[in-house]
């Protein structure tokens, strides 16, 4: 019998960062949410989220245009 493997659009460390690009992109919205400043005028509303939220977008970019190295 021949193994045929089928081939996965993204390698596993590109999957991996996804996976760090999702938890990133929550962790930006949970800390714009938990500002205690009315309508999140405070730092963590217009400061803080959106950089880390911003971050997590171009960590996907990042993500998805990264080409692996060939997985043995």
């Amino acid at each position: 019998m021949s193994e045929d493997k089928t081939k996965l659009a993204f390698g596993r460390q590109n999957y991996m960062l996804l996976g760090l690009t999702i938890f990133v992109i929550i962790l930006g919205l949970v800390i714009m949410a938990s500002d205690s400043q009315e309508f999140g005028f405070g730092f963590l509303g217009l400061t803080l989220g959106p950089v880390i939220l911003l971050s997590g977008f171009v960590l996907g970019f990042f993500a998805i245009l990264h080409t692996p190295k060939s997985e043995q």
